[in-house]
């Protein structure tokens, strides 16, 4: 019996990028077309919780008021005095309203005071603003914020500045 020759790889280097062009591209098996278990294997990192998701009282007390006190530091208010309590709204008419959280807030040796009230103990919850210049009381409730749809940190200081300096207690026009 005469025997074959085997093929020597300088045969098979040419004919390889020919056969490899008229062979039909593989398809890929059935397990990684839906690739759950690829996926599976990478552990997903996990987002760190949003500051706005921390409890009411915790994220006022902790990042709010703080963040606030810096913020009217830099726009030259050095006497800002802050509280955050649960009380009633000091409106005439608004006493018997119940007790929500407020922000109050006062300075100019007392002279200009200001509230934020949250109706719910939730900072994406109704909110209302209110304030009085000269040692009076505030005398007029306004809606605070009532266009947002996601009240984040940023967003809510960003409003208490422009509210205060809609007063033109911050820059003057």
């Amino acid at each position: 019996m005469p025997e074959e020759p085997t093929p020597t790889e300088s045969q098979d280097t040419p004919a390889a990028p020919e056969a490899a062009a008229e062979k039909p591209k593989r398809q890929k098996p059935a397990a990684a077309e839906g690739a759950p278990a690829a996926k599976a294997e990478k552990p997903k990192k996990e987002k760190a919780p949003a500051l706005e998701d921390k409890p009411f009282v915790e994220f006022m007390n902790q990042d709010y008021l703080p963040k606030l006190k810096q913020m009217m530091e830099t726009l030259g208010v050095t006497d800002l005095t802050l509280t955050f309590e649960k009380r009633s709204l000091p409106i005439k008419g608004l006493e018997e309203a119940g007790d929500c959280w407020q922000v109050l807030g006062d300075f100019k040796a007392g002279q200009r005071q200001f509230l934020i009230g949250f109706l719910k103990e939730d900072i994406q919850s109704q909110k209302v603003f209110a304030y009085a210049e000269g040692g009076a009381k505030p005398s007029t409730l306004e809606s605070f914020m009532i266009d947002e749809r996601k009240v984040t940190l940023d967003l809510l200081l960003l409003y208490t500045v422009q509210r205060l300096n809609g007063q033109k207690w911050l820059v003057r026009n």
